[in-house]
């Protein structure tokens, strides 16, 4: 496990330096071989390459939440996830920006790494649809790896499965165990605003059928 997490390592470090050295438009194409190296480049030579980058673009745009709440809504059911938990991934990888990308050479909104973006038939990261559908699944099989543990399965996602299974725990990471603190404090208040916004819709609707049967006395009379 120890050569896979130096691998990663690598990887990252090698996708990062590739985002710094291309210009504001460029696609990046990845090939995995029979080994399981895998090679980044701007120029591919050969059709085995796949495209997991496009078009490079680095001005913030924010997304606003109406337009993200049917794509969340849709594969958190897809995943048996609540939508409060994507929306605070979202908010604590990328606050909502489909074209953020880290130093580490993470994309998009939920912040996928090229070759995890590969992993999960992810072929465009900027695109939220593809970005929020291979979080979300990321999320649910990280769930599913460590038992329904919530703070564990966000360490993973943060840090690596591979480091919590090390650790068998959250990993002594301070960025890591800040991240998960972060992520589970956005979503309790998700959870609180989605549950004082149905029962505000719950009020109206129930005022609106009260005034509705109101109504034919008021004529009556």
């Amino acid at each position: 496990m120890a050569q896979v997490s130096r691998t990663i390592a690598i990887l990252s470090v090698a996708a990062a330096l590739l985002l710094s050295a291309l210009p504001s438009q460029a696609d990046v194409y990845q090939y995995v071989d029979a080994s399981g190296t895998i090679s980044l480049t701007n120029v591919p030579n050969d059709p085995r390459y796949r495209r997991v980058i496009s078009e490079l673009p680095r001005s913030r745009t924010v997304i606003s939440d109406g337009e993200l709440e049917p794509v969340i809504a849709r594969h958190s059911r897809a995943h048996r996830l609540h939508p409060a938990l994507i929306r605070a991934v979202i908010k604590t990888e990328s606050d909502f920006d489909p074209l953020a990308v880290s130093r580490a050479g993470a994309i998009g909104l939920m912040q996928l790494m090229p070759q995890t973006a590969v992993r999960l038939d992810v072929r465009d990261s900027y695109n939220p649809d593809e970005n929020i559908g291979g979080g979300t699944k990321y999320l649910r099989q990280l769930l599913d790896r460590f038992n329904g543990n919530l703070p564990l399965a966000l360490a993973a996602y943060n840090a690596g499965e591979h480091a919590v299974e090390r650790y068998h725990g959250l990993p002594p990471i301070a960025e890591t165990r800040q991240y998960v603190r972060k992520v589970l404090r956005y979503y309790r208040t998700f959870l609180t605003n989605d549950r004082m916004s149905s029962s505000r819709s719950y009020r109206v609707e129930v005022l609106g059928a009260k005034a509705r049967a109101l109504a034919p006395s008021a004529r009556a009379r």
